[in-house]
């Protein structure tokens, strides 16, 4: 069922996107709805996000992860063998899952009736009325604390979660989105009905519609969707993130041959202003492959990482800015300065134009690739509706990258980003092997 949906939206003009317009309108409910109509292929994607990421968690940690897991575990009136052959037997894709910010339910069909709206009934209980079945809760939770202490022998895991600790603290951002074996063993078939009560409502929910559907059509879909939706309202708005105030470093000792590194500290929220010029100037840093600063630097000069990377995380509070890499334990020292020292420089200095240049090419030219599928596309209107990111944010992406200068990618980096007061992570390097 994973068709490429060749859209208008692949054309361009200049450096502006040509295609359909998003269309947006939000039910008495509040339900919002974003609608994206395509009739290239008679298929439609339904994608239907809440603010119901681990955030919300609270004193659970996974809560809302497991909670999305098992929403396709069985309903009121059907289980889990008959749920899933109603969704097989019409073609019909579909899944669950989330992320620190949002949770998600999706569903791709083919429009024709006999398709679609046996598949959409089915899909609709799962939205309204999961049952979230006490054997199959139980089975799930077992299998997550499998895979959590599975999680202790991968050294870039481990990393990982200490990264996100140490630079998010007590904000709810800082726990791992899959729990802790202690959370897990502590959660209840109970807390995840509640957190479906509390958080999968209509107020705290944005529709995505793409697809072989006329604007009367999807209005029709919306209104089918917002009927199984209980009311409710938005979740409360997330503590701000409070910024590094000193630099930390944390050693972990990890029997590994290879040292993880990560560096970094919190970044900045979508829709920031400096979002494009913060964006634009990772890439020349570390964000495309080969051709990026610390790539050069670490890898090709001085053969110290087989990968090295940064990126900035743009959340609804401050997502982080991460540099990455990994290298012989006995390299440790030697790559981190030299990622330390990249890092300074760059901020100092900004790119060259001819780095400039080439990565206005590189994100331009690959941006239709990004948007090339139903599937894509769902994607980044859920972004645009979760966010609040302007309507055309599609069709002026790539005039935004090529407006962007190098003067302000150096005063963007100069005044948001602090190399002396960053986190640094590192799992397996000198001090464990001593």
């Amino acid at each position: 069922m994973k068709r490429l949906l060749a859209l208008c939206l692949l054309l361009f003009a200049g450096t502006t996107l040509a295609g359909p317009r998003i269309q947006h309108w939000t039910l008495p409910s509040g339900l919002s709805v974003y609608f994206l109509e395509a009739h290239e292929l008679p298929m439609v994607d339904l994608k239907l996000v809440f603010d119901a990421g681990s955030a919300r968690d609270g004193d659970l940690p996974g809560l809302a992860s497991m909670t999305a897991g098992e929403l396709f575990s069985g309903t009121r009136s059907l289980d889990l063998e008959t749920l899933s052959d109603r969704l097989d037997r019409v073609g019909a894709d579909y899944g669950a899952g989330a992320l620190r910010d949002m949770a998600w339910i999706t569903l791709r069909s083919l429009t024709d009736a006999d398709a679609l709206q046996p598949a959409l009934d089915t899909w609709l209980q799962v939205v309204g009325e999961p049952a979230f079945p006490a054997e199959h809760f139980e089975r799930a939770r077992r299998q997550r604390l499998v895979a959590l202490r599975a999680e202790r022998e991968d050294p870039g895991t481990v990393a990982s979660k200490a990264f996100w600790k140490a630079v998010y603290g007590d904000h709810p951002y800082a726990h791992p989105v899959n729990g802790t074996e202690q959370s897990t063993r502590a959660l209840k078939r109970e807390d995840l009905i509640r957190f479906h009560r509390r958080y999968y409502v209509s107020g705290n929910a944005i529709l995505v519609i793409v697809g072989d559907r006329t604007r009367a059509q999807a209005e029709a879909l919306a209104r089918r969707v917002d009927g199984a939706l209980p009311r409710g309202p938005h979740a409360p708005p997330l503590p701000p993130v409070p910024e590094l105030r000193q630099a930390r470093t944390v050693r972990i000792p990890f029997p590994s041959t290879q040292a993880h590194i990560l560096v970094g500290q919190p970044g900045i929220k979508r829709g920031d202003a400096d979002y494009f010029p913060l964006y634009l100037g990772n890439h020349v840093l570390g964000g495309s492959g080969f051709t990026s600063r610390l790539v050069k630097t670490i890898r090709v000069e001085h053969g110290l990482a087989y990968s090295v990377y940064s990126y900035f995380l743009p959340m609804r509070a401050a997502g982080p800015f991460m540099a990455g890499l990994q290298t012989r334990r006995d390299q440790t020292g030697e790559a981190l300065a030299l990622l330390r020292k990249t890092l300074v420089d760059y901020v100092k200095q900004g790119p060259t134009e001819a780095e400039l240049r080439a990565s206005k090419r590189n994100v331009t030219g690959g941006f239709p690739l990004r948007i090339a599928s139903n599937g894509d596309l769902a994607d980044y209107l859920a972004m645009i509706g979760f966010y609040g990111l302007p309507l055309d944010y599609l069709d002026r992406f790539n005039a935004r990258i090529e407006a962007v200068t190098a003067a302000q990618i150096r005063d963007a980096f100069r005044r948001r980003i602090h190399p002396e007061r960053m986190v640094t992570v590192i799992v397996g390097g000198p001090e464990a092997a001593r």
